[in-house]
């Protein structure tokens, strides 16, 4: 069985077609309106907006040989192998068309991380730290009913726990490099997005270029 050290060194440098790719992780408990936020930024910043959690919602629901076992994990609010999310999130990169990503829920441990940095060859441009109370969170979560099997409150605190212990620890690790921008995710949508916007606005002119 192969490992992701094979992977890395199959994939040689970067991603098989050779296109230097941009890439933001956005990050933050299970409630902190990541989602909804990743929407604006891709309306106003042409990003492409990838869900670690609705890639593998999607190969869950394709019938592949890794759906029940994302299933089981999904309900238990546990890690899926890293190998898993890191192949269907560079698979839908080279297939997007773009070259600038947001990259939401991932990477949740540390072994994420280093997963994806050996496979892809991408670090990076920073960490968008969407910061909210727990208390906030789970108030989210219950009044959502979106019907997902995780949305109950025992494996909403199941899920907490899991982000706690795996996920901060990830955003240290970039703030340690200067590269986590973080956002007070509890004030109301439109008050989030102003900060939002302070980050993404000067990274969106160097993008384009200074033309004048």
């Amino acid at each position: 069985m192969g490992t992701v050290v094979d992977a890395a060194n199959k994939e040689a440098n970067g991603s098989s077609s050779g296109k230097k790719f941009a890439v933001v992780f956005v990050l933050g408990g299970p409630g902190s309106g990541k989602g909804t936020q990743c929407a604006n930024i891709v309306q106003q910043y042409g990003y492409t907006h990838l869900s670690a959690g609705d890639l593998l919602r999607a190969e869950l629901n394709s019938g592949s040989e890794n759906g029940t076992m994302i299933q089981n994990m999904i309900k238990e609010g546990k890690i899926v192998p890293s190998e898993v999310t890191v192949k269907l999130l560079q698979k839908a990169m080279e297939e997007s068309g773009n070259d600038k990503f947001l990259i939401d829920g991932f990477p949740r441990n540390e072994e994420n991380r280093a997963a994806f940095e050996a496979v892809t060859g991408i670090e990076p441009q920073f960490v968008l730290f969407f910061d909210c109370p727990e208390e906030e969170m789970e108030k989210r979560l219950l009044g959502r009913n979106l019907g997902r099997e995780d949305d109950n409150i025992e494996t909403i605190r199941k899920r907490f726990k899991v982000f706690l212990e795996s996920s901060l620890p990830v955003v240290q690790y970039y703030e340690n490099k200067g590269k986590v921008r973080k956002i007070d995710a509890a004030k109301p949508v439109e008050e989030v997005f102003v900060a939002v916007k302070a980050v993404f606005a000067p990274i969106n002119v160097e993008v384009k270029g200074l033309c004048c």
